[in-house]
């Protein structure tokens, strides 16, 4: 018997229609769906999640706060797409960026409409605070921990159709290379899906586990571990352009919890970052590659660990900042805290820097996208956390699942189903149930902790070629622990191909990394061998994709012109973020 006789005999396949597919459930996917189906009624809609909807996502257990509300009266669309050009080094899109920023506020109504509560003043305004280098943008959520259940009410109202734990491994194309489809696999029966479509709208979130957290958890990620980077992976294989992979995310975190030390909600209420004498030696605790590398810098010049300070506040403060973080964003961290005897009011807090990831939540890389969640693919849409948009953290994740939802409902509206193809199908059902068939062989979890500990070893920052360039070595013989991974069941099933989503994403981290030849982005992208930032020679975006070949190959993307210009001043201000005062 072949092994596709045998797939055949022991897999369940089911096959679906529907006008739009939306891949996953957390925030960008649910606002996706919801307003696709309110500019269309009579499409049919699916959203789909490898875990449940209900709790899935990087705002599973809720979120403290907007880092990036712009609204009427504290900030501007063109004062925050200044902030963010600064931020990101000058590489941006800024049509994306000033698309976002016009559309925020009416995004904050629609969740404030829908339930959600932001804090507000004794006015009924709201309530936001300053942490970011220009403008105040930061907007509590004291309720922050019930987001699901709004957006979950939303889904159910709107009738959305929702299919949990089924794991999204493919998009389909047809002869044309338009996206029609989606296949996946159920991982608590194995049932194969085979779904048709007319759009697909990819929101599957951060590749969160690329590297391994210095806490030495495997799934202590700082984003939601299940966020593996399937989406990034999907885009790839369908040949969509991806943007700035060498761009990483790195944070700063709390040692051995791995969790955000919070600069966005501590910050406004005076606390900030702290070297091991208890200076502040940075003007600005916002995240950026430029943040990091300071921190970096007081790491390496004697000065830490750093902390978070907050023993300076008075008790109702501490108070304040204690309901906040221990019962929203990361409810376990009170407990993390009590266990190892740490009080906010006796001592500092002491961070560490996060492990590496794709992110446009806190850094620029993700999936090439415009204004209007397009890809470069026809009939894909993107948005969130794996969406090129930069800094666009939870805010920008609903609105650009707002801009993907609208006008893929537009584009299907004019589009018939293609043919499906055959072959791209029996393709991947061989390799996704392989695992499964095989007698024996290795477990998944195994070949995960070693594939990222080689992300740490050779991809984070400070970059060094050689390094990177024994990486992709590496990454490739991972190739061959691939193929002989064993699965037990559907949802170690689920484990294996998140080894090979990891993998395509660590490959695309080292290619992009050694292809941008220069420093940029702080220490999101400092290369030892190339230690200045080269304006002359890299001042593009560079985007990653599969040629027709098969190959992983970059290439160069002019800039485009800027919607609101920039002066000498503030084309640089965020390398003045480092404070005099400890430098003395």
């Amino acid at each position: 018997m072949t092994v596709i006789e045998n797939i055949h005999n022991k897999v369940n396949t089911i096959e679906q229609e529907y006008d739009i597919v939306v891949i996953g459930g957390g925030t960008a996917g649910p606002m996706a769906a919801i307003k696709a189906k309110e500019k269309n009624p009579a499409l049919r809609i699916l959203l789909l999640d490898k875990a449940n909807v209900k709790r899935s996502g990087a705002i599973s257990m809720g979120m403290d706060g907007l880092n990036n509300a712009v609204i009427p009266g504290h900030a501007t669309p063109e004062q925050y797409t200044k902030e963010i050009t600064i931020a990101n080094d000058g590489v941006v899109n800024q049509a994306t960026v000033y698309a976002y920023a016009t559309n925020s506020f009416a995004t904050i109504e629609q969740l404030d409409r829908w339930g959600v509560k932001f804090e507000k003043d004794e006015t009924g305004d709201y309530a936001v605070k300053k942490v970011h280098h220009m403008g105040s943008y930061v907007l509590p959520m004291p309720e922050g921990h019930d987001i699901k259940k709004v957006l979950y009410r939303q889904l159910k109202r709107a009738k959305i159709s929702i299919t949990n734990r089924i794991v999204s491994t493919r998009l389909l194309t047809d002869a044309e290379g338009t996206v029609n489809g989606v296949l996946g696999f159920d991982c608590r029966t194995a049932d194969f899906h085979v779904i048709r479509a007319k759009a697909v709208i990819l929101c599957c979130g951060a590749a969160g586990r690329l590297g391994l957290p210095a806490s030495g958890y495997l799934m202590g990620t700082y984003e939601n571990p299940t966020n593996a980077g399937d989406g990034y992976a999907m885009a790839y294989h369908a040949g969509a352009e991806l943007a700035n992979l060498e761009c990483f995310q790195i944070n700063p975190l709390i040692k051995d919890y791995n969790g955000p030390a919070c600069a966005y909600v501590t910050g406004p209420l005076g606390g900030y970052t702290a070297n091991n004498k208890g200076e502040r030696f940075i003007e600005c605790d916002y995240w950026s590659g430029q943040m990091m590398w300071e921190f970096y810098q007081e790491l390496e010049g004697g000065n830490g660990p750093v902390f978070l300070k907050l023993d300076h506040l008075a008790e109702e403060t501490i108070q304040n900042i204690e309901t906040i973080l221990h019962s929203n964003e990361r409810p376990s961290r009170g407990q993390f805290h009590a266990n190892r005897g740490t009080d906010y009011r006796e001592k500092m807090v002491e961070m560490h820097i996060s492990e590496i990831g794709f992110c446009s939540g806190h850094s620029a890389s993700g999936v090439w996208v415009n204004e209007k969640a397009e890809t470069s693919v026809k009939g894909l849409y993107s948005a969130g956390d794996m969406a090129a948009v930069p800094h666009n953290y939870m805010l920008g994740a609903f609105t650009y699942g707002w801009f993907a939802g609208v006008n893929a409902a537009d584009y299907v509206a004019e589009r018939d189903y293609t043919e499906l193809d055959a072959a791209q199908i029996e393709k991947e059902k061989v390799r996704v149930f392989a695992p499964l068939l095989r007698e024996h062989g290795l477990p998944p979890a195994q070949v995960e902790y070693k594939l990222r500990r080689f992300v740490n070893d050779y991809l984070q920052p400070p970059k060094v070629t050689k390094k990177m360039e024994i990486g992709l070595e590496r990454f490739a013989m991972i190739e061959q622990d691939i193929e002989q991974l064993k699965a037990n069941n559907a949802h170690e099933l689920m484990r294996a191909m998140e080894v090979s989503v990891i993998r395509d994403c660590a490959e695309m981290a080292a290619r992009a990394s050694l292809y941008r030849k220069e420093s940029r982005w702080g220490l999101y992208h400092y290369r030892v061998d190339y230690p200045k930032r080269n304006d002359s020679e890299w001042f593009y975006h560079c985007h990653l994709k599969k040629d027709e070949h098969g190959n992983m190959v970059s290439f160069k993307r002019e800039v485009e012109p800027y919607l609101i210009p920039l002066n000498a001043q503030e084309e640089v201000a965020y390398q003045g973020l480092r404070l005099k005062v400890a430098n003395s």
